[in-house]
């Protein structure tokens, strides 16, 4: 037991002095000077430098929203019960919220005057928030549309789809060398997961995983309406495989289609041929 105890803060302060360890920055910045690293970065000086910035914009907009809303529930529960079963007879959101922005607490004589003025600084916030995101969607989709016309056309790919894979490619798409380095760099190539006599592949946890997510959402729209998506989700049933390897293969696909959207010649992914490992 002493060594178990002894061994344990070792460990820690091992994991932490590897965590914040400099060498690989600095093994980085020797392979750059030295010229063995021919990896190009990010130009950023263009329309995706643009969208970047506004994506940082929204995010943190967005975010603030949702913190709002869950403010606002949680002083909803704690307000007096007067105030409270009035705002529990308004249904929907926005209701509720446009009801509290307009609300009018007079003095601050008592709790309800407290608990009023709170929501109603709060619903008044989470409009602005809300007018701002609205505003951040209309310029990221004509930056998205004038940067990439052929993918925000291309099923179940959105303006933010759209911006999340620009954003991964960068200004210079040229420094992408194939579409399997692309693959890698979404986190959606296969990883060779055999045992003995089953071949199969799992799920990659590596890569950009904002475009990782990116990509599932595209498939899962697809997975809903989009007949060579369904086409093939039946046949590779057909041939054992689980809801998940079909998503993880489908993915590498819509990977592929990206690819030739932004990095070379438009080509569609075909699901209807022999699905990726």
């Amino acid at each position: 037991m002493p060594c178990s105890r002894s061994t344990a803060p070792n460990r820690q302060l091992r994991y932490q002095k590897g965590k914040n360890d400099p060498l690989d920055a600095e093994s980085a910045a020797r392979a750059v000077l030295s010229g063995e690293a021919t990896a190009l970065p990010k130009a950023g000086t263009g329309s995706v430098e643009m969208i970047r910035h506004l994506k940082v914009a929204r995010d943190t907009a967005v975010k603030g929203r949702t913190q709002a809303m869950q403010t606002l529930k949680a002083i909803i529960v704690i307000s007096p019960p007067v105030l409270r079963e009035q705002l529990d007879r308004l249904t929907g959101k926005m209701a509720l919220i446009r009801h509290l922005a307009a609300l009018r607490p007079g003095p601050l004589t008592s709790t309800t005057a407290s608990a009023k003025t709170a929501l109603r600084a709060i619903a008044r916030r989470w409009l602005a928030l809300d007018e701002e995101i609205t505003g951040h969607d209309a310029h990221l989709e004509a930056l998205t549309a004038a940067r990439a016309p052929e993918l925000m056309q291309a099923h179940g790919m959105g303006a933010g789809t759209a911006a999340e894979m620009l954003l991964l490619v960068g200004d210079n798409p040229e420094r992408i060398r194939s579409e399997a380095a692309f693959a890698k760099l979404c986190g959606v190539c296969p990883i060779p997961a055999s045992s003995g006599k089953i071949n199969r592949h799992r799920l990659n946890r590596g890569g950009n995983r904002q475009a990782n997510a990116a990509l599932y959402r595209v498939v899962i729209t697809r997975m809903r309406g989009h007949r060579p998506t369904l086409d093939y989700m039946q046949r590779r049933a057909a041939e054992g495989k689980s809801k998940l390897e079909i998503i993880r293969c489908l993915k590498r696909y819509v990977a592929r289609e990206i690819f030739g959207y932004l990095c070379g010649a438009p080509k569609p992914a075909n699901t209807s041929s022999t699905g990726a490992a």
